[in-house]
């Protein structure tokens, strides 16, 4: 596994809030038959060898008889990407995240009960994101592996929803792996998301 690919940390490193064989099922499984599918839909295209975010700031551009497995496997290899770097435990809340969510949502506790209560009623599978809209911060949905990029809007923090991100843990209880999300929320990353949004990667 390339270094590109491979997890930026070991895969019980943020236990006990989200367990080792929960990340490597996530990662090694799921996110890597993401990569595989969209790179195998693109072949052949003007999106090959080029990062799945090209493709999804303009889904109309794409081939319609490839749309589909780009918005779905496209979004699932760049949503996952930036979810593996948003996760590392005993990372403070603070910095200009800190001002501009207090500013927007008054405090940290009034955005994390809409941002918790977003994720847990999101109906089957998908993400809840903190994006930035223009100049705005909102918390939306977006079914499946949809991506926030795709509405013309930047991911600054996202939670992973699909169960199996959660369910060899916490199994139905999806309360309870949103509340565990809140520890291991690397905050450094948010920042960084918040300051300059994600380039496009070469691949």
């Amino acid at each position: 596994m390339t270094e590109e690919i491979k997890l930026p940390y070991a895969y019980d490193a943020l236990e006990p809030f989200i367990d080792k064989e929960t990340m490597q099922v996530h990662h090694d499984k799921h996110y890597i038959g993401y990569r595989t599918k969209y790179a195998t839909a693109v072949k052949g295209t003007e999106f090959e060898g080029k990062c799945a975010c090209c493709a999804l700031r303009d889904l109309s551009k794409v081939p319609e008889n490839i749309r589909a497995a780009v918005r779905n496997n496209g979004g699932g290899q760049i949503n996952h990407k930036f979810f593996w770097k948003l996760l590392k435990k005993d990372v403070p809340f603070d910095g200009p995240i800190k001002d501009a969510i207090e500013a927007k949502w008054g405090s940290f506790d009034k955005f994390k009960e809409e941002f918790s209560n977003a994720a847990a009623t999101l109906f089957g599978s998908g993400w809840t994101w903190l994006v930035k809209d223009g100049d705005e911060l909102k918390i939306i949905q977006t079914p499946n592996q949809d991506s926030p990029i795709s509405q013309g809007m930047e991911p600054i923090l996202g939670l992973d929803v699909w169960e199996h991100a959660y369910y060899l843990k916490y199994q139905n209880r999806r309360p309870e792996y949103i509340e565990a999300f809140w520890s291991v929320i690397n905050w450094e990353q948010v920042n960084h998301n918040l300051k300059k949004s994600e380039e496009c990667c070469s691949k």
